[in-house]
């Protein structure tokens, strides 16, 4: 029989939603990982990888903030995941500005305890170079794992002005160190300019299965969740999302927006149609607040995350 979820956000009778400390959804502040936690909301508040503009930093507390909007039950998948999941925030991790190979140390140890707990971490970002310090804490336990990948860029080039840890790079690093394996991930979303006609091209022969916006929007959520999960297969899954696979129109607060992308209905959309697989880590990078309309990137953001729980729930409630 199934545990009871111990942990959960308070009841809306409790007080009003724009009140108390900004935890996300106001879960329980919980830094101590034990067997009672299925889920932890993790901040990864770091930004000094960003090529162009820095500011997600303070994506977390962002998405934290307009987090309090949300309310608890899923309409789509008809369940309130906090029935199915014990769900607590785990606070933002101390990472350093400037210093981006401590910070993954950091990264690592606390993602490493997390996956020991079976705690499965959802990180708010902070720009796109935090991912590869999660994957090599969740690798300690599950290994090479495979990448789910939602964005507008590959993310898999080389260097930036000569430099290899930036967040247009943590995926050829990740390879390299063997903790993804490429042959069951896929990326999802990819569009824009890039610096050589054979960019994409050349994530492909890395062994990433890749689907364009173009070859997006040819698939219905059902026909990428197929594609999602013959890619994937049952091996372990990290899910990672940047915020600009979405259209600036719906998401201007990131750091390097891309015209071109989908609507933020699409965009859920697609999420909520994830296929059933072993998730063991997600997370959620490149909200810019500083750049943000009336918070509706943070607000997006925050539903994606809300989406990821829902996922998990649902899964569990039909095992």
């Amino acid at each position: 029989m199934a545990k009871e979820p111990k942990y959960g956000p308070s009841h809306h009778s409790d007080a009003p939603r724009y009140t108390g400390i900004r935890t996300f959804m106001k879960l329980p502040y919980i830094t101590d990982p034990h067997e009672d936690i299925d889920v932890a909301i993790v901040g990864l508040p770091f930004d000094t990888a960003a090529s162009y503009r820095s500011g997600s930093r303070f994506g977390p507390s962002g998405i934290r903030e307009i987090s309090m909007l949300l309310r608890p039950s899923n309409a789509f998948h008809k369940l309130n995941p906090f029935d199915y999941c014990s769900v607590i925030d785990y606070g933002d991790l101390p990472l350093i500005p400037g210093h981006i190979h401590e910070s993954y140390d950091i990264m690592k140890t606390a993602y490493s305890a997390l996956a020991r707990h079976n705690i499965i971490p959802i990180g708010l970002g902070g720009d796109h170079s935090v991912t590869l310090g999660e994957l090599r804490g969740l690798s300690e336990k599950y290994g090479a794992l495979s990448l789910v990948h939602f964005d507008a860029h590959g993310d898999t080039w080389d260097n930036y002005w000569g430099k290899k840890y930036t967040h247009g790079t943590p995926f050829r690093r990740a390879l390299e160190e063997h903790i993804v394996d490429p042959s069951t991930s896929i990326q999802i979303g990819l569009r824009g300019t890039v610096y050589d006609p054979s960019d994409v091209d050349e994530a492909i022969n890395m062994g990433f299965h890749v689907i364009t916006i173009d070859e997006l929007r040819s698939l219905s959520p059902e026909q990428l969740s197929e594609q999602i999960k013959s890619t994937v297969g049952e091996k372990p899954v990290f899910l990672t999302f940047d915020i600009d696979f979405f259209d600036p129109a719906y998401a201007p607060g990131t750091g390097t927006p891309e015209p071109g992308g989908v609507t933020s209905y699409e965009g859920l959309n697609y999420v909520r149609h994830l296929p059933d697989l072993n998730y063991v880590g997600f997370d959620l990078v490149e909200v810019l607040p500083a750049l943000d309309n009336a918070e509706i990137t943070a607000q997006l953001g925050a539903n994606i995350v809300y989406e990821f729980l829902s996922i998990l729930a649902f899964h569990k409630r039909n095992q």
